[in-house]
């Protein structure tokens, strides 16, 4: 369904792409499957990077919370009797901090607009209308594209053979499995950072769920569902980096944050140099034995006389 009112992002997005391409072709052929999944997930890295703000914003929103995780629990159990009453204290104990708990929707909604305009787009070059910009040259090239045989526009129901469909089938399993992994990772990590939350339960089945609403991308064109698997491996990668620099924090008995040492990334361990060798211990000082004079007879003592 085309939204008229987001035209304007329709022509961003189409002339974004007609760059990557045009980049791509001076040194590729323009028509190959090659130049096109390039194209696309060029495309989805430079819109990942624009939203990379937001998610540090998100990063951030959520560290806080894991600090504020004793008083949450504190809370809980003090008015546990009043949901009411503890809604309200939790939400003015986050806003106090300056944590957002619906801020993990942030880069999902930023997303939501570019991955409507990519399936506008693409469905536009499927029904070979050349709109948003495009040339019809472009969109007789984009058309007639195969990444392992199978058409950039086609849908695994609109493929004309079994092998297109398998190829596309492939890269729809590889987005649910994609999918479940970045919702994996972000809700063990939410179940471990607070693991009396009443939504926890919800959080394990959502992440169960999650790879079922990847096979609703059997409707969608093959080069939409390389961007979605392009931006899930993204996250997944952008999380861990995240993670293993922000260690889940612990707390003293008193409930106060002690500070954890981040985890080394892989460019670290193979910069890593080995430890110097030490020197061997110098041998010890030899010890000194004061010679005590011997003691002399009486008779050979100065100024003593013979008896």
């Amino acid at each position: 369904m085309e939204l008229s009112w987001l035209n304007w992002l329709y022509t961003a997005v189409a002339q974004v792409i007609t760059w990557i391409h045009s980049a791509y072709s001076t040194f590729l052929d323009p028509n190959s499957g090659l130049t096109w999944a390039l194209t696309i997930i060029t495309l989805t890295i430079f819109m990942r990077i624009l939203i990379f703000p937001l998610f540090l914003k998100q990063m951030r929103s959520s560290r806080k919370m894991q600090e504020l995780a004793p008083k949450v629990q504190e809370l809980r159990k003090r008015y546990k009797n009043d949901k009411q009453r503890m809604n309200q204290e939790v939400m003015a104990l986050y806003q106090g901090a300056g944590a957002n708990p619906l801020g993990g929707c942030l880069p999902v909604v930023a997303q939501f607009p570019i991955f409507i305009s990519m399936f506008t787009v693409l469905r536009a070059i499927a029904a070979d209308e050349a709109k948003f910009g495009m040339t019809q040259e472009l969109v007789d090239s984009a058309k007639h594209a195969l990444i392992l045989g199978a058409p950039l526009p086609a849908t695994f129901f609109e493929a004309p053979t079994a092998m297109q469909k398998v190829v596309i089938g492939f890269f729809v399993a590889i987005s649910s499995l994609t999918t479940f992994l970045t919702v994996r990772q972000s809700v063990t990590r939410s179940m471990a950072q607070m693991p009396d939350n009443p939504m926890a339960q919800q959080q394990k089945i959502l992440m169960y769920i999650s790879p079922l609403f990847a096979f609703f991308s059997l409707n969608f064109p093959l080069g939409l569902i390389l961007y979605w698997v392009t931006t899930n491996l993204w996250t997944l990668g952008q999380q861990h980096w995240f993670y293993s620099r922000h260690p889940m924090p612990q707390f003293d008995a008193k409930g106060n944050a002690i500070p954890v040492e981040p985890k080394q990334g892989l460019i670290a361990k193979i910069r890593k140099t080995p430890p110097e060798e030490q020197a061997p211990p110098a041998p010890p000082e030899p010890k000194i034995i004061r010679q005590q004079p011997s003691r002399q007879p009486r008779s050979k003592r100065t100024g003593s006389k013979k008896s």
